[in-house]
């Protein structure tokens, strides 16, 4: 019997246009349709005149109903899979069922479409070339502090998602942790009342220490930038005497020249200024 396939099929982030025609046509021809919230996603299908089973498949029961699902694409079923808006297995637990699936040898392909984060990253005015999407925060202090730290030194633009209830504890963290930086709060994306302010963090924390949040937010915040970095490592280094640094490559077996070099890098100052110095204190 010929295996059954997985199809990851994106939906609307609020407005019912954003859906592809592709996706409509996968989710007519499908033998089942699993979704995050059935009684959320009814209203989608009813709209579009889909009639399809449908089963749940959440964060709770992913693991079991992940292994149901597999062994009915074993048997032969088309599935689609629908997350509650945007694209399945970003944040969800859709990520369980590709996964599964593809180890159980069964074929896989994502239909494209709308994608809060990259509508976010796209329409924020921050840079775009590089960047990385965590999602929620953890909830987890330990895990959080990590996560926080793993920010503070990220190079790339940073997308979050957030709640309206902890917005502005989120945003007091992102201030203590990666200080005031540029940032584009986005909100109610494709919706009606759709807004996005580019701003800066402390700013933020005062707008919304006065007005109570509404909606859903993407946050996508100015990463530390090559130079920033370079500059503090630089600052680092003049802590230690540069005696000390010298010593520190000759002792790897490093011959002087290299030595020079990488400790006048290390420093941001001239090859000349580390010999003179290794010629008048240390030889």
């Amino acid at each position: 019997m010929e295996k059954g396939k997985l199809y990851l099929c994106a939906t609307p982030i609020g407005n019912l246009d954003d859906i592809t025609i592709r996706v409509l046509n996968t989710l007519k021809s499908v033998d089942l349709i699993a979704a995050e919230d059935t009684r959320h996603s009814i209203k989608l299908l009813n709209h579009f005149e889909i009639k399809k089973p449908m089963t749940s498949y959440h964060e709770y029961n992913k693991v079991e109903k992940a292994i149901e699902l597999v062994d009915k694409m074993l048997d032969g079923a088309n599935i689609a899979l629908i997350t509650d808006a945007g694209t399945p297995g970003i944040s969800d637990p859709g990520e369980e069922l590709v996964r599964r699936s593809l180890d159980a040898g069964v074929s896989v392909t994502s239909l494209p479409g709308a994608c809060a984060g990259i509508v976010a990253l796209t329409s924020s005015g921050q840079k775009t070339r590089r960047f990385c999407f965590e999602g929620f925060l953890p909830t987890d202090k330990k895990e959080l502090e990590q996560v926080l730290n793993n920010l503070k030194e990220e190079t790339r633009t940073i997308i979050l998602h957030e709640a309206p209830h902890h917005l502005l504890r989120t945003l007091k963290l992102l201030y203590e942790n990666l200080g005031n930086r540029s940032i584009s709060i986005c909100r109610e994306l494709t919706k009606k009342f759709e807004e996005i302010e580019k701003t800066d963090i402390e700013s933020a924390i005062k707008k919304y220490g006065e007005k109570e949040p509404k909606g859903e937010f993407v946050l996508v915040i100015e990463a530390k930038s090559f130079e920033e970095k370079i500059k503090e490592e630089q600052e680092s280094w003049k802590e230690t005497e540069i005696s000390k640094h010298i010593e520190f490559y000759l002792n790897q077996g490093i011959d002087k020249k290299e030595a020079f070099k990488l400790v006048a890098k290390d420093r941001g100052i001239s090859k000349r200024d580390v010999y003179s110095y290794y010629e008048e204190n240390m030889k």
